[in-house]
């Protein structure tokens, strides 16, 4: 029985601290890409010359290269300082699996299925061993889950419900995007991605057989 565990990780104990401090409102989000060496990070909600300005602020960056820009998104190659704090030396030292990780105003979002809870246990260790405060936010067996339950994060549903309670898919609707992310304190981009993968948990959990979805594959 494989365990999937969400982490929140603050952004200046671990990778591109600067970087994420200097564009707070821009999303940072790891291309799922198992053949490279080196990281590719997507970029979204800012310019080229600004998310460039924030890579050269980061003492962690040696170097980055603009491999594709589209109108919303920025896919750069980065390369990192020998000393940078490697997550995948906490997170996947027993064989854990990088689901996905992105990073906005501060703080990284990782996902990370490992073979069993004793193996998150070791992870949860190492992180602290290292000095990362990590912020464990949801666990869930996959074999362990029905047909009844969803794999929202605790964000996600808090974002839902909100936006229900407030009228946001009405229509007209009640609320604004942008008043609804004041509602709950965060930035518009947030709540945003909030959504996106809501939806996206949402339709799999729909479509797909339990266990079998294809976001834990």
């Amino acid at each position: 029985m494989s365990t999937i565990a969400e982490f929140r990780l603050p952004a200046a104990e671990t990778t591109l601290g600067v970087a994420l401090e200097h564009v707070p409102d821009a999303t940072f989000e790891l291309e799922s890409s198992v053949s490279k060496t080196r990281p590719s990070l997507w970029v979204s909600d800012v310019d080229r010359e600004t998310a460039e300005a924030a890579f050269e602020a980061d003492p962690t960056v040696a170097g980055h290269e603009l491999l594709v820009e589209t109108e919303s998104r920025l896919l750069y190659d980065v390369n990192f300082v020998d000393e940078t704090v490697r997550l995948s030396d906490e997170l996947l030292a027993e064989g854990g699996s990088l689901l996905e990780m992105w990073g906005t105003d501060g703080w990284w979002q990782v996902r990370v299925r490992f073979r069993d809870r004793d193996a998150l246990v070791d992870a949860y260790d190492r992180l602290e061993e290292a000095g990362i405060s990590a912020d464990l936010r949801r666990v869930s067996d996959v074999s362990g889950v029905t047909d009844d339950e969803t794999q929202l994060t605790p964000e996600q549903q808090e974002a839902l419900e909100a936006a229900l309670e407030h009228g946001y898919f009405e229509i007209p609707r009640g609320i604004s995007m942008e008043e609804l992310a004041d509602e709950l304190g965060i930035s518009h981009q947030a709540l945003s991605e909030r959504f996106r993968r809501a939806y996206e948990t949402l339709v799999d959990d729909e479509l797909q057989p339990a266990g079998e979805r294809s976001r834990l594959e």
